[in-house]
Formats: C-alpha cells, structure tokens, sequence
C-alpha cells in the first residue's frame, strides 16, 4: 500500500503546471528527504529484534528520540539557504527554476524525518507481537490523509505540484505515525509486565544497541545516499531534464513490486526463530515472492500495459512516457533481488552480525556510482537509463557478496540451538 503513494503523487504533479520542473523538484526534494532519515529507516528492524521487556523497550525508545533529533537538526542544517544552494546550483548545477520549486518542498518535508523513525519504531513492536494488521491499518490511515492532503491541493491551482507532493507525504506519514502509537497499546501492556529477558541475561543498554545499530543505520545512509547520487549525474547526463523528470515516476513503479521484498525483511526477522529453525520455510517462500514479484513487472513492462500506466495513469506526456520504457525493462529483475537481500539481511539480523550488511551496501553504492559515471561522461545513454543499470548491477553485487556470509550466519545460529 505504501507504494502506491508515489505513483499517485506522481501522476497528481504530472496534471498540474509545468510537470516537468515540478517532477524534477519533488524528486530532489525527496531525494534528499530520503538521505537524511536514512540513520531511521532501520528502527522497524531494530525494534523487531531488540524489544523484547520492559528494559529494552525504554532503551531503545530513547534512543529513537535522541536519533530523531538529531536528524531533524540535520535537515535544518540543510535548509540554511547558503548550505541549500552550494548544493544545488554550485555543486549539482540543477537549474534554477527547478531549485527554486526545491527548496520550499524540502522545508514543507521539515517534519517527515522524525515521523518516520518515530512510526518506524512503533510498528516493529506492533510485528514482534503479531498485530501485523494494525501496520496495514496504520498504512490505510497514512493513504487516506495524503490522499485528501493531494485532492485539496490539487484544487487550488495556484500552488506549486511540487509542493503538493511535498505536505502530501509529510500529512501522510504524521497521522501514521500517530496511529501507529495507539495502536501499539495492548504491546505495550504485554511488554510493561515483562523483565529482562535478553539472551544470557544480559539487558539491552545503549553500548549493545550502538554496537547493533550503526551498521544498520551506516546501510540505510549509504543506501540512500545512492538516490541523490543518481540525481547528481542524471543533472550531468544525456537528457537532463527528461531524465530527472521521469525518474521519480519510474521509481515509483518499480517500487510498488519492490514493496513486497522491502517488507519481507521484518518478517522473516520475527519468524526465524532464534535458532534459525524456520530457515527453509521462509528461505522457500522468498523465492516464490521473488518469482512472482519480477514477474508481474516483467507482463506489464513488456507489453502494451506500459503506455497505459505511464501515460493513463501517471499522467505523462507521450514523449515522457516513451521516455520511461527503456529504464523500466531494465529492471524488471530488481523486485526479485529486493525480495533476495530482505532475506539475506534478515539471517544476519537474528544471528546479531550486522556489520555484513553495511560492506555490501557500500559494494552496492560503489558499483553504481562507477557504472553511472561511465554511462554519463562517456555512453550516449540517458542519465535515466544510465540509473537503472547502475542500480541493476549494483545490487547483484551487494548480494553476491552476502551469500557466504549467510551461510555462517546460519551455522552460527545451529550452534545456539545445540
């Protein structure tokens, strides 16, 4: 569900006033939204693992708020019009008028960061306590608001569609995050009247979490940072402007199939088992995820199907949407691979050796960023096409690198179990 507030967003910009320097601006604008709550993102996995009493649970929340401070303070810090616009006009050279439309839309996006990791933290404890309908709900509720924050906007014309997707997401994931709380409640009660109940009886303190944590959150930085890295070069590249306008549409699409590899992360960290002993079964049924996800993207992206999402229904205009053909095809595989790596990470989260997971991202952003170096300054593809196939290779290599260390992620829990 949470993937199809991009497209939505999307195809509202793509009907309004000057679509093209809007898209562009929404996407940069996210872009960088994305690179600051990185350190956040992986507080569902956290708090999937560690909240297990009393003890942990207020341990890690505090530690949420402090990172959640902190990372608003790192987007006020980037909204300082100096930083702002060394940024983007001396450093990236995005034209002005897209830049223009940016800055507001990262300012409305202020509040979305900290939402996030607040939200985030919630629905782990809501799935390591089996109410994984409520984040589903919570979900519905985050659609619902930003749905109607886009229907209002999008009324008065005079308004920027930059700006629209901007307060939609912010809107969205607030009431979300709100919910998730309340919905949180009856965990909570059951975790108040538990005591510590860490492995060998040793209670999570903020040393362990740190230890635990940074690697994750060092993955989801470096993941991240990918996005605007992209963005930098397609700026640079073959059909700029095209580029990026059609980017974040692309994204979108292709992220509706990836959702379902995204979530399964924090699935297979709840129903592993701490021995591991649910290994097989959850192994199996990521690889008949992975089938039907690419799969699906595979029909829709190889036939006909594809003029009628990007045109009908994101909005573009028929040379944008012909535009997107190509970097869609190419990563008709990408969802399988989403769905390969939440499984690898997942082993190494319950065996609680997470710094695997932080060298393959890096191995990741590197490979990309080499390939996306050569397609712009030395291939006559676009920077959009240049993207997708920095993106395809680079995380075929994160896996490959992970696959070993599962293997002794898994051994390392048989031992446990012995």
């Amino acid at each position: 569900m949470m993937s199809v507030e991009g497209p939505l967003i999307a195809a509202s910009i793509a009907r309004m006033a000057q679509p093209k320097e809007n898209l562009a601006a929404y996407g940069i604008a996210f872009a960088f939204a994305l690179i600051i709550e990185a350190p956040v993102i992986m507080m569902l996995s956290a708090s999937t693992a560690l909240v297990k009493d009393r003890q942990s649970f207020f341990k890690l929340k505090s530690f949420t708020y402090w990172l959640n401070g902190l990372i608003t303070a790192a987007m006020l810090l980037l909204l300082i019009p100096a930083v702002f616009n060394s940024i983007l006009l001396g450093l990236m050279g995005i034209d002005e008028t897209v830049v223009k439309l940016t800055y507001p839309s990262l300012f409305i996006l202020l509040i979305w960061p900290g939402a996030i990791g607040y939200r985030r933290f919630y629905q782990g404890i809501l799935i390591r306590y089996g109410y994984t309908r409520r984040v589903a709900y919570g979900t519905v509720i985050r659609l619902l608001s930003m749905a109607t924050t886009v229907v209002l906007i999008y009324q008065i014309k005079m308004i920027p569609g930059a700006y629209l997707g901007a307060a939609a997401l912010s809107v969205g994931v607030t009431f979300e995050a709100i919910a998730s709380r309340i919905m949180a409640g009856q965990a909570l009660k059951k975790i108040y009247k538990q005591t510590v109940n860490e492995p060998y009886n040793e209670p999570l303190n903020y040393s362990n979490i740190t230890k635990f944590y940074y690697p994750l959150a060092l993955t989801s930085l470096l993941g991240l940072v990918l996005q605007p890295a992209l963005t930098f070069f397609m700026g640079q590249g073959n059909f700029s402007l095209e580029s990026l306008a059609v980017w974040p549409v692309v994204n979108s699409f292709v992220f509706i199939f990836r959702s379902f590899g995204l979530s399964y992360q924090e699935v297979a960290i709840s129903l592993m088992g701490d021995c591991g002993e649910n290994y097989k079964k959850l192994k199996h049924f990521a690889q008949v995820v992975a089938g039907f996800v690419s799969g699906s993207l595979g029909i829709i992206s190889l036939t006909a199907l594809i003029f009628w999402w990007m045109h009908d229904i994101s909005g573009l205009q028929p040379s944008l949407a012909a535009f997107s053909y190509a970097p869609v095809k190419v990563l008709i595989i990408m969802p399988a691979l989403s769905v390969w790596i939440s499984f690898q990470r997942a082993v190494l989260v319950v065996s609680r050796n997470t710094s695997p997971i932080t060298t393959a991202t890096a191995i990741e952003v590197s490979l990309a960023i080499i390939i996306m170096f050569y397609v712009v300054f030395y291939s006559p593809l676009s920077g959009v096409l240049g993207a997708s196939i920095a993106l395809l290779f680079g995380r075929s290599g994160s896996i490959a690198y992970l696959l070993p260390k599962i293997f002794k992620a898994r051994a390392k829990l048989a031992e446990n179990n012995s």
